[in-house]
Parts: C-alpha cells; structure tokens; sequence
C-alpha cells in the first residue's frame, strides 16, 4: 500500500481538522492566556486562530498548519495589546491624570521624547517593529520570538539589533 498522499492529511478534512485542534487547543490557549493574563481573552483568541485556519486551510499544508496558528495567533495578539496601548495613553493624558510636580520644561520635554519615541518606533519595518516589542514589551527571549514567528534565532538578532540601531539614529538628536 502506498503511503499516504497530501489529500489523505489534508488540514480541511474536518476528520483531521478535529484531531489536530485537539492536540493543539490546549498549548495554544495557554500560549495566548501568558501573553494577555486573560482567560476569556486567551480563548476567544484561541477561537479565532483556529476559523482562521479552517477558512484558509486550502493554503496551509498540514505540515505548516501548527506554525500558520500560531502565527495567527500572534499577529492578533500584537493587534490587540496595540489597542491596549492607545486605550492605557488615552487614559494616562485624558481626565484621570494625576498631577506632577515635576517643572513644566521637564514635563513638555518628556511628551516630546514620548511621543518621538512612539513614532520612530512606528517608523520601523514590521519585522524590526514585531521583534523589538515582543523583546521590550513583552520581555521575550530571542528563542521564544523565533518560535512564535517561526524564523531563526539570528534571525530574530538581526532585526532587534536593526531597530535598535534605527531607533538610536532617530532620537540621537533629541536633547
């Protein structure tokens, strides 16, 4: 008997699509539950990471369907915690601001290097952007960045030390 052909392991079987969320549900709902501290968050993550596959499982072979989710999975993740950003800054400079004694020059010059900050970052290429955050925001090692994006180590070297550089050229004139 021959062995099996790519239609026989096909992720859209709904045969193979079930066994494979069962070995995956778990790990990946604890991947996403460390990286928000929410469970209803983490699973409703997990839900969407596996339509997403489903619905472009002609496109990933069966052997890339664990790396697909868990990139998609991360790609949402980075979506969500950017709007966690834009929703904790909107709350730190609306009402709810507590007062500072620090002088008016200090203050002014800190918002300034805040939001040139925000920017030069912003400026990076998406793969620089995604690998510095994961690194300072989310304190990931290299090894577990170069898993969750599935690309090399150096890989993940590379880019850090890229943006670090860019970020370094664009406030090194900021006083």
């Amino acid at each position: 008997m021959e062995t099996c052909s790519l239609d026989e392991t096909s992720i859209c079987k709904q045969e193979v699509f079930a066994e494979f969320f069962k070995k995956q549900v778990k790990a990946l709902r604890n991947f996403l539950f460390y990286r928000f501290g929410d469970s209803d968050q983490a699973n409703d993550m997990t839900q969407e990471a596996f339509v997403a596959l489903w619905q472009n499982c002609h496109r990933v072979p069966y052997d890339g369907a664990q790396s697909y989710l868990y990139k998609v999975a991360n790609n949402k993740t980075l979506k969500v915690k950017a709007h966690e950003k834009v929703v904790l800054t909107y709350q730190q400079h609306g009402e709810h601001r507590v007062e500072n004694y620090e002088s008016p020059q200090y203050l002014l010059e800190e918002k300034q290097f805040k939001e040139r900050l925000l920017q030069a970052i912003a400026n990076l290429n998406e793969t620089q952007r995604v690998a510095f955050l994961m690194h300072r925001i989310d304190k990931m090692k290299y090894v577990e960045i170069a898993d969750a994006l599935g690309i090399g180590v150096k890989a993940v070297e590379k880019r850090i030390h890229l943006a670090m550089q860019a970020l370094k050229k664009e406030l090194k004139t900021f006083n």
